[in-house]
């Protein structure tokens, strides 16, 4: 069976790493200890090699079957000490079999303060090599935690702004069709057009409902079905002008972005003909200016700017600018960040 690329990985990490950790004790006690024999340098090199991979492997092994047999879901402390207690003893069993079998062929007697701190590094060399077992582990779980945590903060962001739409059309919807019913006694040619434009900004939401991002050239083209609409039904209450550079047209955007920032402007502000509600959808660099003049109503207040929040949340996970809202005394504006 071939490995797939992370095991092969794993493998040429694990293995180049004991080769070198042997090459490096090989050099190491050919210029120190010159009194040993060549072929003793050599022989001691590959029985190392030999020592460390059972000692690793026989290390893995545990974490592996505690893996399946005592997951640290089940109790991690527990998980812990078990697997410190297992690699202690295969560390010591590995430091008895080598010097209880090796010990008569070494050129020189070991004395008691050698032999206790061979002991005494087995053991260590068990616990870092489970240490790293343990790092591995918990930094899996970490990615993964990171992992859900942004799709759920997603999820919600959409479900959010997808409330948020369902929310303004219909109320959007009764305000037009009043609109339209004033307009079949009044101008039935106007009332033709207001509803061929009524018909265009449904469709538009309907076909890209379901989509993350569409052009801005697109969306500028559903809003002027949009605007009509509102012009009808505000009439000179109401002014909305666009100043879009040609290179920003082949970028993208959320759809009924502008809906929303329009809505909002319309929803929390007072327009009538003394004082007209004057909104301005502009490009700055990369980013989509809309602005209005503020004059609040007064049962509205201060905006909490939950569907403004709700959308921010939305292009926090599109792209690394965030949209940007400012406010002074006499006007709000939002930079939303063309994608």
């Amino acid at each position: 069976m071939i490995l797939g690329y992370q095991s092969r990985r794993m493998f040429f990490n694990t293995y180049g790493a004991i080769l070198i950790l042997g090459i490096t004790g090989f050099l190491v006690r050919l210029a120190k200890f010159d009194e040993f024999t060549f072929s003793f340098h050599v022989t001691t090199f590959f029985v190392s090699i030999l020592l460390i991979t059972t000692l690793w492997e026989s290390l893995r092994l545990i974490n592996r079957k505690l893996n399946v047999f005592y997951p640290f879901q089940r109790s991690i402390s527990g998980r812990i000490t078990i697997q410190l207690l297992l690699g202690a003893a295969v560390g010591l069993i590995v430091r008895f079999v080598i010097y209880f079998f090796g010990e008569p062929y070494l050129p020189f007697k070991p004395d008691a303060m050698f032999l206790v701190t061979t002991w005494v590094i087995y053991l260590i060399i068990t616990v870092g090599v489970n240490l790293c077992f343990f790092t591995d582990y918990f930094i899996g779980r970490w990615k993964d935690s990171l992992v859900i945590a942004e799709r759920l903060e997603k999820e919600k962001s959409q479900v959010q702004f997808d409330n948020l739409k369902n929310q303004l059309n219909p109320h959007f919807l009764f305000n037009a069709l009043a609109s339209l019913n004033g307009l079949i006694f009044e101008n039935q040619a106007l009332a033709s057009q207001f509803l061929q434009h009524l018909s265009k900004v449904y469709r538009y939401v309907l076909q890209y409902k379901d989509k993350n991002v569409v052009p801005l050239q697109t969306e500028l083209d559903f809003i002027q079905n949009y605007v009509f609409l509102l012009r009808t039904r505000f009439e000179s209450a109401l002014v909305i002008s666009f100043d879009i550079s040609d290179a920003s047209r082949e970028r993208s955007i959320v759809p009924v972005t502008l809906q929303i920032l329009i809505e909002n402007a319309i929803k929390h502000n007072i327009a009538d003909e003394r004082t007209p509600l004057t909104i301005e959808v502009i490009t700055i660099g990369d980013y989509l200016l809309v602005s209005n003049n503020l004059q609040l109503r007064k049962a509205s207040g201060i905006s909490n700017k939950q569907g403004l929040e709700n959308l921010r949340s939305l292009y926090r996970f599109l792209i690394n600018r965030p949209i940007i809202i400012d406010q002074t005394d006499d006007r709000f504006a939002v930079k939303i960040p063309l994608l």
